[in-house]
């Protein structure tokens, strides 16, 4: 793999893993574009490389809510837990209600976890190579940037993150689990799932990326493993040292100032733009491969 090549996935991967666009589809879109324009001839570097990038946003989301993480884990514990933000060292005591809800918190999480658990288990011979069509990946931008839209449209964004249910919680990690899908993106199925809960934008946000840490950790041990134990799957070859580790620290560092630009950029704004850039993405790549197949 040219290092390049590395460089700009890693670039790729951070910004769009916390951006509702699809992380998975523009990593499997972007050699083939970058092909089919004459640029440079890219092959798709497999879910190999997709996972090890997904390792470097793992990393930011740990670091930016490393915090957080501690809080939920002591309040799921017993122990008492105090609010706080995760760029500034200001905190309060939490009220008893407040401390209840802390303590669900991580439960919630771990149950909602199972049904995208379930789905990338089953189907992981599809997203390997079927589900990576971009025929079908352009679909599923289109698709669920018009369930943004009706997100949008009927949420209340009255809920703050303290105050999620378990039918919050499985609302959106069943939703989680067609992330499986290139195109759909966990992060814009995961917030749709807590517009229509009522939650606020950046509470829905919140809680996508702290959902992904399991999600993301879980399939990067599996395919980790399965490398170790049975070696790469047919047909694909390993990037080498350098592209692995410049890909993952690239990753790193774009998702961790994507997560902090996309919280405050939610505090104000809509997820119009993001709805927009979707359908003009997907219409694009399906017109590419209408009039070039797909090939070449």
């Amino acid at each position: 793999m040219p290092i390049l090549e590395a460089i700009v996935l890693g670039i790729v991967q951070g910004l769009t893993e916390f951006l509702p666009v699809s992380s998975t589809a523009h990593l499997a879109l972007t050699p083939w574009l970058v092909t089919r324009l004459g640029l440079a001839n890219w092959s798709d570097p497999g879910l190999t490389f997709d996972v090890a990038l997904h390792a470097g946003t793992l990393f930011a989301i740990l670091l930016y809510f490393w915090r957080t993480w501690i809080q939920i884990i002591r309040a799921a514990l017993g122990g008492k837990v105090v609010r706080f933000s995760e760029t500034s060292d200001n905190e309060r005591d939490l009220t008893p209600e407040e401390q209840r809800q802390e303590r669900q918190l991580l439960w919630f999480m771990i149950a909602a976890t199972i049904p995208a658990g379930l789905a990338g288990a089953t189907l992981e011979k599809h997203i390997e190579t079927t589900f990576r069509a971009p025929a079908l990946v352009a679909s599923m931008l289109i698709i669920v940037a018009l369930v943004m839209w009706l997100a949008e449209r009927v949420s209340r964004y009255q809920k703050p993150l303290p105050q999620i249910t378990f039918g919050d919680a499985m609302t959106v990690g069943v939703l989680q689990a067609a992330a499986v899908v290139p195109g759909v993106s966990r992060s814009g199925i995961t917030i749709s799932g807590g517009l229509f809960r009522n939650f606020t934008r950046e509470a829905a946000a919140r809680f996508s990326f702290l959902l992904s840490t399991p999600i993301i950790g879980g399939a990067a041990l599996f395919k980790l493993h399965h490398v170790l134990k049975h070696g790469l799957p047919p047909g694909e070859m390993a990037p080498g040292p350098s592209a692995f580790v410049l890909g993952i620290v690239v990753s790193a560092l774009v998702g961790y100032a994507t997560i902090a630009f996309f919280l405050r950029y939610l505090q104000v704004r809509t997820l119009k733009v993001f709805i927009v850039y979707r359908i003009l993405f997907g219409l694009a790549v399906l017109l590419l491969g209408y009039f070039g197949h797909y090939s070449g």
